[in-house]
C-alpha cells in the first residue's frame, strides 16, 4: 500500500468511528462519558399543589422553580440516563411517556425519579369526594416534553468524563424520622463527574428524606430545600446537581423543628436544610478517589404486586393516567439495577421503609450501595407484613400501601435479581 493510500484509509477510519460516536441510535464510545441537562417546568399561572393522596391545594405564589434534570452516563455500548422530577411523585405511566420521546437510549435504561416534594402539581390524579381532581393534563404533557428533550440535550452534551463516588454521613440536623426519631439512614451517596481538567460538572446526591419543609397547606408551589440544594452545588462548585430520594418512608422528614419543638415551615428553612445537605455531600466527595474509565452496566425487570387496599385501587381506577391493572387486579413496576465502577443501584418503586433500606443496600453487591426511592414508579409506601397495620402509628402508611405483601414481594424479587446481575468491581476506595 502506498503512503498516499494509507493516509486515505487512515482518513476514513477516523470518519467512520468519529460519525459512529454521533449517532444517537447507536451505542459504541469505548470510553466513559457523561452529559446532564435541566429544564424549568414551574407551571405559569401557578397550579394547585399536591402533598398526598387526596385534593390538592390552590398555591397563590412560587418560591423556587420546579425543574427536571437528566444525567446520561455512557462506556462501551451501554448508555444510562438517571432522571429527577421536583414533584411528590412521577407514576410509571409517565415514565412510559417520556421514554417513547427519547431517541439513543434503549427504554429500559431509563430511570425517572421524583424528589417527593409536597409544594408540586399533581402528578397521579388524585381524586376527591367527588371524583374530581385538579390533575392538569396539558400541563403533565408539557412536562413529559421537556423531560424527554433534557434527556436528549444531555446524549448531545456527552463527554469524557471520570468520576468520583463516596459515602459517608451527612452531619448536622437535616432528617429525622417523625415515628422513631433515630430510625432513619443517615448516610448519603455521592457521584460526581469531572471534566477533562478535573473540574466537576455534575454531583448527584442519594439521600432519604421528604422535602416537606414548606408542605402543601401554605399555597406555597416550591422544590422545597431540593432547590437550595442545587444552587449550593452549583455555588461550591460541583456543577449542576441532581437529587435522587431514597428509602424515606414511614416517615422519614426534614429537620425543621424549632427550639420550641414546632416545625419552622419557611423558604429560610429550606435554604438551611439544603445548603446543609449539599455542603455535606461535598465533603463526603472531596476526598474520594478519581476513577478513570469506569465499568458501567445496567438491566432491568418488572415485578407485579397486588392491589389490595381500598384506597390506592380506587386512586387507579379514577385516576386519568390510565393505570393498568391485569385480570388478578396486579400492577407492575419497571425496577433497575445499574452498576458503575465499585457502587450499585437499585431502584424502588416508591417509599420502602428504611428498616427495607438497610436490609436491600445490606443484601447488595458494591462497595457503595444506592438506593433511588420513588424511581420508576411511585405506589406508595412500601412496608414488610410484620409492619403492614400492625401499629396506630402506622394506620396512614397502611392505607397507603398497594398490599399487606408489598414489601416481601419487592424484597424478595430485588434481590434475586440483584444476585443474577454481574456484580460491581470492588476496587479499593
Amino acid at each position: 500500500m502506498s503512503r498516499k493510500q494509507y493516509s486515505l484509509v487512515s482518513v476514513l477510519a477516523v470518519v467512520i468511528i468519529t460519525s459512529a460516536c454521533l449517532v444517537h441510535s447507536t451505542v459504541v464510545c469505548a470510553e466513559f462519558r457523561a452529559g446532564i441537562a435541566v429544564r424549568d417546568v414551574t407551571p405559569d399561572p401557578l397550579l394547585p399543589v399536591s402533598g398526598g393522596v387526596g385534593p390538592s391545594k390552590t398555591a397563590g405564589e412560587k418560591i423556587g422553580k420546579l425543574t427536571v434534570r437528566a444525567f446520561v452516563l455512557e462506556n462501551n455500548g451501554t448508555r444510562v440516563a438517571i432522571c429527577s422530577t421536583d414533584f411528590l411523585g412521577f407514576p410509571g405511566v409517565l415514565c412510559n411517556r417520556v421514554r417513547a420521546l427519547v431517541s439513543g437510549i434503549p427504554p429500559k435504561n431509563i430511570l425517572i425519579g421524583a424528589t417527593h416534594t409536597h409544594s408540586a402539581p399533581d402528578c397521579y390524579g388524585f381524586p376527591n369526594e367527588s371524583g374530581e381532581t385538579s390533575f392538569d393534563i396539558e400541563y403533565v404533557n408539557g412536562v413529559c416534553a421537556k423531560l424527554a428533550d433534557a434527556i436528549n440535550e444531555a446524549v448531545d452534551k456527552l463527554q469524557p468524563a471520570r468520576i468520583r463516588i463516596a459515602t459517608g454521613n451527612a452531619k448536622g440536623k437535616i432528617a429525622y424520622n417523625y415515628y422513631a426519631e433515630q430510625l432513619y439512614d443517615s448516610r448519603c451517596n455521592v457521584i460526581q463527574a469531572l471534566d477533562a481538567k478535573d473540574k466537576p460538572f455534575a454531583t448527584l446526591i442519594n439521600y432519604a428524606c421528604h422535602p416537606e419543609v414548606i408542605g402543601s397547606n401554605q399555597g406555597i408551589l416550591s422544590p422545597d430545600f431540593v432547590g437550595p440544594l442545587y444552587d449550593r452545588i452549583k455555588e461550591r462548585g460541583g456543577g449542576t446537581g441532581i437529587f435522587m430520594n431514597g428509602a424515606l418512608g414511614g416517615m422519614v422528614t426534614a429537620d425543621c423543628r424549632g427550639p420550641n419543638g414546632k416545625d419552622i415551615r419557611t423558604w429560610d428553612e429550606c435554604i438551611r436544610i439544603g445548603h446543609l445537605l449539599a455542603d455535606e455531600s461535598l465533603r463526603i466527595v472531596a476526598d474520594a478517589p478519581v476513577l478513570t474509565n469506569p465499568h458501567l452496566f445496567c438491566a432491568s425487570t418488572t415485578i407485579k404486586f397486588p392491589v389490595e387496599t381500598e384506597l390506592l385501587r380506587a386512586i387507579i381506577k379514577l385516576s386519568p393516567l390510565g393505570f393498568e391493572l391485569d385480570e388478578s387486579r396486579y400492577i407492575a413496576s419497571q425496577v433497575n439495577v445499574v452498576n458503575i465502577a465499585n457502587a450499585q443501584i437499585l431502584t424502588i418503586p416508591g417509599e420502602a421503609l428504611p428498616n427495607i433500606g438497610y436490609y436491600l443496600k445490606r443484601k447488595m453487591h458494591g462497595r457503595h450501595n444506592f438506593l433511588f426511592g420513588l424511581t420508576n414508579d411511585a405506589f406508595g409506601y412500601i412496608l414488610t407484613k410484620v409492619d403492614w397495620n400492625s401499629f396506630k402509628r402506622y394506620d396512614y402508611i397502611t392505607q397507603t400501601c398497594l398490599g399487606e405483601m408489598t414489601g416481601e414481594i419487592f424484597i424478595k424479587e430485588a434481590i434475586n435479581f440483584i444476585d443474577n446481575c454481574p456484580r460491581p468491581i470492588r476496587f479499593a476506595n
